[in-house]
């Protein structure tokens, strides 16, 4: 299995607009994160998680020609609004086939997609648009995209909004996680990686912040496990690096990594 990470920031990214911090003007690379998405290859087929703002150049940054399925997390725009980029897959093999983006998300997701691409599903579609198959998943089952076994985590964003987060064999994804239950977490036991939100050092209303990412860490246990959704606030990647305990990393953008399955 390869984990790609195509982008590992918050919704405004990092830079952000106007900003002038250390981080914001940092010449490491590494300190430069897009909206917050990732790839997984695995038995031959590559789902991506999520399509936000920054899709498009994801897609064309990591040479991506090919998706088998689109897994989303929540409804919030750095994380669904880049989804009418998806129909360039539709066309890549044209005219010899156009093929259906199949996306997957839980109903309060689900909804949100059907109102702001309802071009894309209503019955008299002009020609160009998306291509999609939309499946709507039960958080509390697991389900099968691409031919692969995944298993759908579900936690709180805030009071407001709920989230989900998959496993995929050896590894589990969560980002934008503010609470997750114990039965919940009791489905990512014993992953070999784990990838978890962790926005800054302050407390969020919404977000883990990064002691309450290694407290997840801590009770999961994985092998190895990587911070994603990180803002300014997180520090210099470097800087970041040095304070976390072994076998954690802070993520990003474009960092490969090979996933035992």
């Amino acid at each position: 299995m390869k984990l790609t990470f195509l982008g590992t920031g918050t919704s405004q990214g990092v830079p952000v607009i106007g900003c002038r911090c250390n981080v914001c003007r940092s010449a490491d690379r590494r300190d430069r994160r897009l909206r917050t998405s990732a790839a997984v290859e695995c038995g031959g087929k590559r789902m991506v998680i999520d399509a936000g703002p920054d899709f498009r150049y994801q897609m064309l940054r990591a040479g991506i020609t090919s998706i088998d399925a689109l897994l989303l997390t929540h409804e919030h725009k750095d994380h669904i609004g880049g989804i009418d980029d998806v129909r360039a897959f539709n066309f890549a093999d044209y005219p010899h086939a156009i093929r259906t983006v199949d996306i997957y998300a839980a109903r309060h997701t689900a909804d949100v997609v059907l109102k702001d691409y309802d071009y894309a599903f209503g019955e008299a579609r002009y020609r160009g648009v998306p291509e999609i198959e939309l499946h709507v998943i039960d958080e509390q089952q697991p389900f099968t995209a691409a031919g692969i076994g995944i298993v759908p985590v579900a936690g709180c964003h805030s009071d407001r909004f709920r989230v989900t987060g998959y496993r995929i064999g050896p590894l589990a994804y969560l980002t934008d996680f503010r609470d997750i239950a114990p039965a919940e977490i009791s489905k990512i036991e014993g992953v070999d990686t784990l990838v978890v939100n962790a926005l800054r050092h302050r407390e969020h209303p919404s977000h883990f912040n990064i002691a309450q990412a290694l407290e997840l860490i801590e009770r999961v246990r994985p092998r190895a496990a990587y911070l994603t959704h990180m803002s300014h606030e997180a520090g210099l990647h470097e800087d970041l690096a040095r304070t976390l305990p072994a076998g954690v990393m802070p993520a990003y953008d474009t960092l490969e990594i090979e996933i035992n399955d």
